[in-house]
């Protein structure tokens, strides 16, 4: 816990006097504050450093040195939110203020919190009408229905954001109005979200040549109907390791007969197994492509991303699976969705 009072200053505090509060804190950063304790702006080591090299002397007071606009948050926001900030502002402390301006609390971004933020884009498919799970689907698109009190494409935004991916492109067609209305530019969100929009139905390969964008990382394609808390970051090192040109993330799907299963060889009965379980692995709807795999997607045509991979397959280029171990659910049925939202809260 921080001990508020050790790190603010006020404007006639000098040079020499933040130096001191700066090197003796764990945060790293001291609070201007005026006589009733409302936060004025904050001050680095390296606003500190600028002004000596404008030469400043240690015995001159802060007053206009000191940085006047900080990002703040207000009293009760939560962890995700202050994350969010720190993320969308390239920041590590955050003042915590009430309705008044006063200094609350500062918020330290440390520790595991600090995570890598990647180049590489996300793509999210979000243009579905989402036909199986009408009625609710009638006048909201499949990723804006809510699991847990939240839209599914939501979470799925928040845990790319939290994974260090803030690049995303949305690509939208039914009610993409819903969509753009909620998200907008993404700051809230911590990301910065861009859209496009299929003026007639793409497919989930086919819309990737509408990006305005030219990629130069391998990216994200994920389907925006899905919830998961797979590892995107050991994901991408997994895609990169192996030097793939495409990768598919895909998960053991277990189906049980609910007869005995005859085994036999022409009219011989080979063998008998009562209600057997066959496992296979599935596709997840989660893809990485290299960039240059868009040169093979036809335009203004409609196409899967099976599709793609077929013709990847097909011309010998080295694609691979990603099993998948974490959480996963596709919400395409009307149980699928009761069951997302029966789970929600003990997996997120």
């Amino acid at each position: 816990m921080i001990n508020i009072s050790k790190i603010c200053l006020n404007e006639n505090s000098t040079i020499e006097e933040a130096l001191s509060v700066i090197d003796s804190g764990a945060a790293k950063i001291a609070l201007v504050v005026d006589k009733d304790k409302k936060l004025l702006g904050t001050l680095s080591d390296g606003d500190i450093r600028r002004a000596l090299l404008n030469k400043s002397t240690l015995k001159k007071t802060i007053k206009g040195i000191y940085f006047k606009n900080p990002t703040t948050a207000y009293k009760g926001s939560s962890k995700d939110d202050l994350i969010r900030l720190c993320s969308i502002n390239e920041i590590i402390q955050i003042p915590i203020i009430d309705e008044a301006r006063k200094v609350i609390d500062l918020f330290v971004l440390s520790g595991e919190l600090l995570k890598k933020k990647h180049e590489n884009h996300v793509v999210l498919m979000v243009g579905g009408r989402g036909k199986r799970l009408r009625p609710l689907t009638v006048n909201t698109p499949k990723p804006m229905l809510e699991v847990g009190g939240k839209p599914i494409l939501e979470t799925l935004v928040k845990r790319f954001v939290e994974s260090g991916f803030t690049k995303i492109t949305m690509c939208l067609g039914y009610k993409a109005n819903v969509i753009q209305d909620y998200f907008r530019d993404g700051v809230s969100f911590g990301a910065n979200i861009d859209y496009v929009v299929e003026e007639k139905r793409m497919g989930t390969a086919g819309a990737l040549t509408l990006l305005q964008k030219k990629l130069e990382n391998p990216f994200f394609i994920v389907n925006g109907d899905l919830l998961t808390n797979v590892n995107f970051e050991r994901m991408l090192d997994f895609h990169v390791d192996h030097n793939s040109k495409a990768t598919m993330g895909v998960r053991q799907y277990d189906i049980e007969v609910p007869y005995g299963e005859v085994n036999i060889s022409n009219e011989n009965i080979i063998s008998i197994e009562e209600k057997p379980i066959h496992s296979l692995f599935v596709n997840s709807g989660i893809y990485l492509l290299e960039p240059d795999c868009i040169n093979l997607i036809p335009v203004n045509t409609f196409y899967d991303m099976p599709t793609l991979f077929e013709k990847l397959i097909k011309s010998k280029e080295k694609i691979i699976s990603f099993p998948l171990q974490e959480y996963w659910r596709d919400i395409g049925r009307v149980a699928d969705y009761e069951r997302a939202n029966a789970e929600y809260h003990d997996i997120f």
